[in-house]
């Protein structure tokens, strides 16, 4: 089976480096790797105490950055590696500066895990959520290197849980400790024998947390003029755009509204603040401190999102009418109540609210004139649902801080 698994592994780097032609990801991912080890070595240098931690891309990444963080604190002998998957992570955070190092993971082949591990020598390595990068976890074993998997979310269409799946339970026997999400995934692991398991929640809780505490006000390139309530709309996609559309642009709905897209395309943009009646204001076009006068704000900026937040009345938060939704602890730990599209139902967090009354679902145009109109009309629930949203942020906290607790223990017998 292993033989198979690396057999798959080499026909994707060979498929990655015949799609880098066309493919600006691709090409990303390939060009990321050249020479990795060969940088490795030179980067490490003579260092020594390393905790390495690894993310899939940049979602893992904010789900993981609680840890290096506290780790960096508690820990501050050691030198930390974080390692991406995918180039959407990398380049966002390649000079992340909570991290030592930050490098593409070299593909998993066995070579590259046994390569890898020779330069670095982790303590400790800490995956995060869905990484299981068989090679890797097959010589962290062999070298009793202690694996920990964080904010992981175990579902029982997966292969661990299956008849045929033996090879891949394996290999989850290895990791020294999982730190689940919720009970489903406990009860999961333990049907299979695994018993080494915390259900500590998700990490993204104390992510959205320190974020909130840490803001300042932004006001000094956008200032707000009147005490009209604000729709900050995250992560859209022109689905979502089009449904707020329809909104924007009608006058009786006493709101203003920030938008902020999930891709800057600025010839999108453009197109969309054209269509607005009375027209819109694009985040790039106006000085520092110029009033935001305009009925809708266009953000055009990365980074900026979970900051808008605590300048709203309500959120929408996009996706919904996609893949999935995208992100709505960013919007709820600040007390807003959150809507999105319908396909919100992997998302623990969403369920939850949806079904405590602080996040609602709408799947037109009309629902969602109803809804935020029924809000704003009713001052009572507005607050209720925003309190709904507030309080289940911070009762759902504490994550790192288990994590953390297990590295001391790991961390002190060294």
């Amino acid at each position: 089976m292993r033989i198979l698994y690396s057999l798959l592994i080499y026909l994707h780097q060979f498929l990655a480096l015949a799609f880098s032609g066309f493919s600006s990801k691709a090409r990303n991912w390939v060009e990321g790797r050249k020479d990795i080890l060969r940088n490795m070595r030179l980067a490490k240098g003579d260092s020594t105490l390393c905790v390495w931690v690894h993310c899939a891309s940049l979602g893992e990444f904010e789900q993981g950055r609680p840890v290096i963080e506290e780790v960096r604190k508690v820990f501050p002998d050691y030198k930390i590696l974080l390692t991406f998957f995918s180039p959407s992570g990398y380049n966002v955070r390649k000079n992340y500066p909570g991290a030592d190092w930050v490098f593409y993971l070299p593909a998993d082949t066995p070579s590259n895990a046994r390569h890898f591990l020779n330069i670095w020598k982790p303590e400790v390595a800490v995956f995060v959520k869905y990484e299981f990068w068989f090679n890797y976890l097959h010589a962290l074993q062999k070298r009793n290197i202690p694996t920990l998997l964080i904010s992981a979310h175990f579902r029982v269409q997966q292969d661990f849980f299956k008849p045929w799946g033996f090879w891949f339970r394996k290999h989850l026997r290895g990791f020294h400790r999982f730190f689940v999400q919720n009970t489903d995934s406990f009860s999961l692991l333990q049907s299979i024998g695994i018993d080494r398991v915390t259900v500590s929640g998700d990490t993204r809780f104390d992510r959205v947390v320190a974020i909130s505490k840490q803001l300042g006000a932004i006001s000094d390139f956008i200032r707000f003029p009147d005490n009209t309530p604000v729709l900050v709309a995250g992560s859209t996609w022109p689905t979502d755009e089009e449904l707020l559309l329809s909104l924007i642009n009608d006058q009786k709905v006493n709101l203003r509204f920030v938008i902020v897209p999930h891709e800057i395309h600025h010839a999108h943009i453009k197109a969309f603040a054209a269509r607005v009646q009375g027209g819109a204001q694009i985040l790039s076009e106006i000085g520092p401190g110029t009033s935001f006068h305009a009925r809708v704000l266009i953000v055009d900026s990365m980074g900026l999102l979970s900051g808008l937040y605590q300048y709203g009345a309500l959120a929408y938060i996009g996706g919904g009418f996609g893949r999935g939704i995208h992100n709505i602890l960013e919007a709820a730990t600040f007390g807003l109540p959150v809507i999105f599209g319908p396909n919100y139902k992997q998302f623990a967090e969403a369920v939850d609210l949806t079904q405590s009354g602080g996040a609602f679902s709408v799947q037109s145009a009309q629902e969602l004139r109803s809804t935020i109109v029924g809000l704003l009309d009713n001052p009572a629930a507005l607050n209720s649902a925003g309190r709904t949203c507030s309080d289940y942020v911070q009762s759902k906290t504490g994550a790192t801080k288990a994590i953390i607790q297990e590295l001391k223990l790991l961390l002190t017998k060294k």
